[in-house]
């Protein structure tokens, strides 16, 4: 019989494992980054996921981390730029690129239908882009605007005349964009999975797209894919575990009967547990998950911080309250008080001048308004303010 897990050892197990236990200390960024990844969007969350993790986090710790190559931001899970260690490259682009066609069009949802009416597989324009990119991108930095207009008229020239009769047409993706520019712009997502390209830092709003090989003076070392979807999963599941295949599927971005793809790799190193329903977790994790630790501070998560990606929502935040929280558009921050998330957060900034409103589920004790202000003055600095004022309501 499985053994049943308590709601709140599942809840420190999974904090513990995403360094949100305690900080980890300024060596610790790499680490911290590699659990999971780390969502860069929107732009600048990645920083305030990283100081919720890693003690003394700054903008330029983390831009030069970049700089000196030791971090990499690259589209990853769901299609999302992430900040992966340069180190675990692997993990997070061979271990996340979907293994066949069908899978392929799942993870990008809308390119199938576009290149069926181009007469193309999605493989055969990856494999066309993928072709055209290094002509392109070599010794340059592109936005994917640029880079989508240059590569869809190199890639039109190679076309049978029916096809890129179609591939200059205007297609149904943003105006005056044709058919050819947006297959490229799935297809480059594709193309970082396959480690070919990464991004560059961000110059004003765009995130430039550079070559991987002359980014890191070398190219990403080549991973059996199997292996590197195996331990993309034994991540997932130290940091979201207790789960289940539904749950894993949705967190990658494709289908649950998509997800047999990795699941299958490891199913001799999982336990199955009692977790609100039947879950698994890591073998080698039950001993850490029956006797979690006690989880004490204060973290103001950003939004689509990796904690609150888990797919069992109902696991850190009451049903009343998950509209408050996830949103189609414009997600909150989560106020999150000794393992607790206790509301939400949303910022306002004028000038040098941070003013963060707090809308709590109940109201707060003074001590822990008091605590959470003394958070809001340390991530402050983080947003480009000097100064920070807090307000309190209640949800």
């Amino acid at each position: 019989m499985a053994v049943t897990v308590p709601n709140d050892d599942v809840i420190a197990f999974r904090l513990r494992a995403q360094h949100l236990d305690n900080r980890q200390d300024e060596d610790g960024l790499l680490e911290a980054t590699g659990a999971c990844g780390v969502q860069n969007s929107p732009p600048g969350s990645a920083r305030l996921a990283l100081h919720a993790r890693v003690q003394g986090m700054t903008a330029d710790r983390l831009e030069n981390a970049v700089g000196d190559k030791s971090l990499l931001q690259s589209w990853c899970m769901r299609g999302a730029p992430f900040y992966i260690p340069t180190t675990d490259a692997p993990v997070f682009t061979t271990g996340v690129l979907p293994p066949t066609e069908e899978v392929m069009r799942q993870f990008i949802l809308g390119a199938g239908p576009t290149v069926d009416k181009v007469g193309l597989t999605l493989t055969e324009a990856v494999d066309l882009t993928e072709a055209e990119i290094g002509e392109v991108l070599t010794g340059r930095r592109l936005a994917i605007d640029e880079l989508g207009a240059e590569l869809a008229q190199r890639i039109a020239g190679r076309l049978p005349s029916e096809q890129r009769t179609v591939w200059e047409e205007e297609g149904p993706h943003a105006a005056g964009q044709p058919i050819g520019e947006a297959v490229v712009h799935f297809c480059v997502r594709i193309l970082t999975l396959r480690g070919v390209v990464c991004f560059a830092p961000r110059v004003g709003n765009k995130a430039p797209f550079v070559l991987v090989e002359e980014w890191l003076d070398q190219p990403i070392p080549e991973t059996d894919p199997r292996t590197a979807r195996a331990e993309l999963l034994r991540r997932y599941l130290r940091c979201y575990g207790p789960s289940t295949r539904a749950d894993f599927a949705a967190w990658l971005g494709v289908r649950t009967q998509d997800a047999d793809h990795w699941w299958s790799l490891i199913e001799d190193e999982v336990t199955e547990v009692e977790f609100r329903r039947a879950a698994w977790v890591l073998t080698e994790d039950l001993d850490a998950l029956r006797s979690p630790p006690a989880v004490r501070g204060v973290r103001l998560l950003p939004p689509r911080d990796p904690y609150t990606q888990l797919r069992d929502r109902e696991t850190i935040v009451p049903p009343a309250y998950h509209r408050e929280v996830w949103k189609k558009v414009g997600d909150p921050g989560t106020v999150m008080i000794d393992g607790a998330i206790v509301g939400i957060w949303r910022p306002r900034k004028n000038g040098r001048r941070l003013s963060i409103t707090v809308a709590t589920f109940e109201a707060l004790s003074d001590r822990d308004q008091q605590r959470v202000q003394a958070e809001v003055e340390q991530i402050a600095p983080l947003r480009g303010a000097s100064t920070a004022v807090t307000e309190f309501e209640t949800a």
